[in-house]
């Protein structure tokens, strides 16, 4: 795995994960190097550069369900995508980290926003 950061313990949730696999399938699987604490409903944006393949996934949005502590299913079909990858090869790429970003939920649940870590 790359040498990515992501802090596992933030001030405000839901947060930023790392993306270590994302699925060739309908719905597309998501796997996050660390627990995500996401809910149901949660909607997240994938950011995928370029390096670890998979470019019909950058920057879209989806609902999500939780399968997992540090897994979940996004409302993409991604079987006809390019395979996701981390990037194994020297720099620049090695620390080159694909991003799973929380960016709302499903207004009737809130369930999120009323979480208070502080």
């Amino acid at each position: 795995m790359a040498n990515c950061y992501a802090n596992q313990n933030p001030n405000f949730q839901p947060y930023m994960c790392i993306a270590s696999a994302i699925t060739k399938a309908n719905p597309a699987a998501v796997t996050t190097t660390f627990a995500h604490n996401y809910q149901n409903g949660a909607i997240v944006r994938i950011d995928i550069p370029v390096a670890c393949g998979m470019q019909q996934m950058n920057g879209q949005t989806g609902s999500i369900t939780v399968t997992g502590a540090n897994s979940f299913t996004i409302n993409i079909d991604s079987t006809l995508f390019d395979t996701f990858s981390v990037p194994v090869l020297a720099n620049p790429y090695i620390d080159t980290c694909a991003q799973v970003v929380p960016i709302g939920e499903i207004s009737s649940s809130l369930a999120s926003a009323t979480i208070n870590v502080l």
